[in-house]
């Protein structure tokens, strides 16, 4: 992530947009991502897909790609998969962005440009926001840190990720081994 000068959240709404430019504000900082790897996108599609047919099933929210989310003043965020719950969908406008507040769930899928501390600052963030899990997945590691504000977990392919607290007690699962096989081409 590069790093530029400080924007106030009015002055972040009037960035142009840009083809393949993802902008984040953190804390007042212009933060600018080039577009992701096709490994990344992979991993992200999968992942969001299962989780869509999920929540979909269970009428929890939805699911997004891609979304900013206004977690602090000067502080919006762009996980590459977030879960929205129905009670805070009812209290959001849709048609804007970034959305107001944190999502239940954020995904950040690391890229080999990410450094460990802007990503546990990015945790951190959402977690103080209100976000009740964060999943740092790292294609390259087969691995998924599950970050709650009662500490982390990992989960290590062929394992499955397991989650019920932020989906009403039904249980999400997901092959790892099935999220990291290889494209066939």
């Amino acid at each position: 992530m590069s790093t530029s000068n400080r924007l106030t959240f009015d002055e972040f709404e009037k960035l142009p947009d840009r083809e393949g430019v993802y902008y984040e504000l953190d804390e007042g900082h212009l933060l600018m991502e080039p577009s992701p790897s096709f490994l990344h996108n992979r991993i992200r599609d999968r992942l969001a897909r299962r989780l869509n047919d999920f929540v979909e099933a269970h009428h929890l929210g939805e699911i997004t790609v891609e979304m900013d989310f206004r977690l602090g003043p000067d502080t919006v965020r762009n996980p590459g998969v977030a879960f929205v719950t129905s009670e805070h969908l009812r209290k959001i406008d849709v048609d804007r962005s970034p959305v107001e507040g944190a999502p239940a769930l954020a995904v950040e899928v690391i890229s080999p440009s990410n450094l460990a501390q802007d990503i546990a600052k990015k945790v951190s963030q959402y977690l103080e926001a209100g976000t009740a899990v964060v999943w740092i997945v790292y294609p390259t590691l087969h691995l998924v840190e599950v970050h709650r504000a009662d500490g982390i977990s990992q989960v290590k392919s062929p394992d499955e990720l397991s989650e019920a607290k932020i989906f009403g007690e039904r249980n999400f699962t997901l092959s790892l081994s099935d999220l990291f096989r290889p494209t066939l081409f």
